[in-house]
């Protein structure tokens, strides 16, 4: 993430409702793109991707956080691809199937059961495993086309 570009835009996301996952900044000159990934509890639709847009670019305006060159802000969710490493992650995706990777480089898939602050229940074969987060390297969500029992 950008420091100064997270400072500037992470209280109007918090009001608006959602959370702050990701900022970057792609591409060079009057092609640069400012690419914003949001999240919530509720889900992230596109309704509100559009409100959140429409909220950003006065406050980003208002700055010269982007310079004078043109740049093209892009909102968008943080989407299955990222990796599962704050809690919230692990809360909102409960029920999913995830790829784990343990330190102790065990790799595994299992469903997402209940979680809090300190880890997650893993569940393999209906089976239930808890584990710490501080025993996960890396966890990212498999797309399950026909739900299968892991």
């Amino acid at each position: 993430m950008n420091d100064s570009i997270d400072a500037l835009i992470e209280p109007k996301v918090r009001e608006l409702g959602f959370d702050l996952e990701a900022v970057e900044i792609k591409g060079q000159g009057k092609h640069r793109v400012l690419r914003v990934a949001i999240d919530s509890d509720a889900g992230v639709g596109i309704d509100e991707i559009a409100r959140v847009t429409r909220a950003l670019g006065p406050v980003l305006d208002e700055t010269n956080e982007m310079g004078n060159q043109p740049y093209t802000l892009e909102v968008t969710t943080r989407g299955v691809d990222r990796p599962l490493t704050l809690p919230r992650h692990w809360r909102r995706n409960h029920g999913r199937v995830v790829a784990v990777d343990l330190v102790d480089t065990e790799r595994f898939e299992a469903r997402i059961g209940a979680s809090d602050d300190e880890g997650v229940d893993l569940e393999v074969k209906g089976e239930a495993t808890r584990f710490p987060f501080s025993d996960i390297a890396k966890a990212v969500i498999q797309v399950e086309l026909n739900r299968k029992d892991v």
